[in-house]
């Protein structure tokens, strides 16, 4: 593969994700008049009520939804001098990133895994299963540590937190919108000229959560490839990352505790035997590894 410069590839996957976003928006939008087109209620007032609600949404889970998170995983705040390794890592990197030390957590679990999650580098977590701690050299823990502090440090974890809230309120917004239709019989059709707009917008209800998921699966990816990046920027050895994912890759075990809500916030696929129709939350691991081989 064509060797790549780090700052490029940082640079790439920025603009790739900002422009996901931006997608994401125009498919909440979209919702938003479908829904108006359905009931034949005036755009400007849906809009107002969609946008207070997805407003709603974000601040409880920019403020909660971390905790949640760490309890869902079945997360344990780690002891420094149960695991000083592990401390004087992530210690060290989040020094050389200039960001605050992040608490550490640890997860139970045989599966090599780990995820940061918080809302900004001075509120994040990293959290490590007992499985990468058991398997991983001191080269390849920092390069996992590094992708997981450059998370913090491009503020995915913030990014991620909004795909989330976009694909929660247009499902919820899609859910309402079909369900009520539905029960109501569709009686609105009958009125003149409102027939075409009303199908159209039923189409496009049912259509947006599947668009928003592939959008959301497609930032994810991005910005596993930008955390890689970073990553290999930090330490100034891909090589430990990339000889990291491959062990990871080598343990077909799927993390206990991991869901569709948060497999995306993983170094790995937690579900290495499960496959979405709408595609995956992450690159392979061999197009990780030849991209960092090729820094």
């Amino acid at each position: 593969m064509e060797r790549v410069s780090l700052f490029d590839a940082i640079d790439s996957n920025k603009r790739n994700s900002v422009l996901l976003i931006l997608v994401m928006s125009a498919i909440f939008a979209g919702a938003i008049f479908g829904f108006s087109f359905l009931f034949g209620i005036n755009p400007i007032i849906t809009s107002v009520i969609g946008c207070f609600a997805l407003f709603f949404y974000a601040i409880i889970t920019y403020f909660a939804g971390d905790r949640v998170i760490l309890a869902l995983s079945g997360a344990k705040e780690a002891k420094k001098e149960d695991y000083p390794f592990l401390y004087n890592v992530v210690e060290g990197l989040s020094l050389a990133s200039q960001i605050p030390m992040p608490k550490l957590y640890v997860i139970d679990d045989r599966a090599p895994n780990a995820f940061a999650t918080g809302r900004d580098p001075k509120h994040a977590s990293v959290a490590v299963t007992t499985g990468l701690l058991d398997i991983m050299s001191r080269q390849e823990l920092e390069g996992v540590i590094a992708h997981e502090i450059s998370h913090i440090g491009n503020y995915d974890i913030r990014f991620m937190m909004l795909a989330v809230v976009f694909v929660g309120a247009i499902g919820l917004l899609a859910n309402i919108g079909v369900r009520t239709f539905l029960w109501t019989g569709g009686n609105h059709r009958d009125r003149k000229g409102g027939s075409g707009l009303a199908i159209l917008g039923l189409i496009f209800l049912i259509l947006a959560p599947v668009f928003a998921m592939i959008v959301r699966l497609a930032i994810s990816r991005q910005r596993e490839y930008l955390a890689d990046a970073t990553a290999a920027k930090l330490t100034r050895y891909p090589e430990g990352l990339a000889s990291a994912l491959e062990k990871i890759s080598g343990n077909a075990m799927p993390t206990k505790n991991a869901s569709d809500t948060t497999a995306s916030l993983y170094i790995s696929n937690p579900f290495p035997k499960k496959m979405s129709f709408l595609g995956s939350t992450h690159p392979s691991i061999e197009d990780r590894v030849k991209r960092l081989r090729a820094m």
